[in-house]
């Protein structure tokens, strides 16, 4: 086994969580400086595609964040072989679950 080998995993967790954070703030700063007024502002705002890109891509980030984090949880706590297999596949299921929600969310504002 390589010595980097979890050097991999750890990169992803921490470039995940810094997009995360980032975009966390942004929306943050955006709706204490200019909150929509109403549902169609808000409508207007969330139809701009530099939104839409960045929703997928926070998503995308999220997404990957929680699979690699509760992933390694798993193998280090979880001993027994099929306990942890079957963890990781329902982690998995519920997590592109998660995604292909979010991807209908995006679909039906006319992003995807």
């Amino acid at each position: 086994m390589s010595r980097h080998a979890g050097l991999h995993a750890w990169m992803l967790q921490r470039l995940s969580a810094l997009s995360v954070a980032t975009y966390s703030i942004y929306l943050l700063l955006h709706f204490v400086r200019q909150a929509p007024a109403d549902y169609q502002a808000w409508q207007t705002w969330v139809a701009t595609p530099a939104v839409g890109i960045s929703a997928a891509l926070f998503f995308l980030a999220l997404l990957l964040h929680a699979w690699v984090g509760l992933r390694d949880i798993l193998m280090d706590y979880v001993r027994s072989l099929a306990l942890r297999l079957s963890l990781t596949a329902l982690l998995l299921l519920g997590l592109v679950a998660c995604g292909l929600w979010a991807l209908r969310i995006l679909w039906q504002a006319g992003y995807a």
